[in-house]
Order: structure tokens, then sequence, then C-alpha cells
């Protein structure tokens, strides 16, 4: 357990925008997931994926880490932001590039 815990706070602290994804990136094993990579692509978001099907003990740690019962899961700068649909609604209301102006974080929206 503190081996899986060790491992999420690293990913934290060593990428400013990580998601806890099924599947990569670039080839996405769920439609969530591949929701979410399509929201931050497409603000021109550098993240890093992390795909929990490779390993069983991170794909439950990374639930019980931020108290969430499902996956994806976006952290912006350490913090918890939310799964899919919350990715969704606030890319929408404009919050998430609010969240990411506010932390910091340097992306350059697609035209």
């Amino acid at each position: 357990m503190t081996d899986v815990n060790d491992q999420i706070k690293s990913e934290l602290e060593t990428n400013p925008v990580v998601l806890f994804m099924k599947g990569t990136p670039v080839f996405p094993q769920c439609g969530f997931s591949a929701a979410v990579v399509q929201v931050l692509t497409h603000l021109g978001v550098k993240f890093k994926g992390v795909n929990v099907l490779e390993d069983p003990s991170l794909r439950e740690g990374i639930k019980r880490f931020s108290d969430w019962p499902t996956i994806p899961q976006l952290y912006v700068k350490g913090e918890f932001v939310g799964g899919c649909d919350i990715v969704r609604e606030m890319f929408t209301s404009g919050e998430l590039q609010t969240l990411l102006d506010d932390k910091g974080v340097v992306y350059t929206p697609a035209a």
C-alpha cells in the first residue's frame, strides 16, 4: 500500500499535470479516459498519462488515494481535479482553464 502511495505522490510531485487513466494518451482504453485526453490535448496541456491497467495495485491505490471510485482521475499541481464528467464540465464552463492559470500551468489551446 505504501509503495503505491509513494508511486502516486512521486508522479504528482514530478509532473504538473497527471492523468491516471485506462490506457495511454496515444491509445486510451476507455471512452472516459479518451474524453479527458481530448480536452487536455485541445487545450494544449502537457500532461503525464499513467496507465492503471498495467498495475492492479495502482488501479486500486489511486481510488483510495483520492477517495474517488472511478478512473480517469486528473491532478493539477498535486491537487485532485476530478474524473471525466467533472473535467468536461469544467472545460465547458471555463473553470478548467482558470484552474490551470491559477496553478501556473502553461498551455497552448488549439486554434
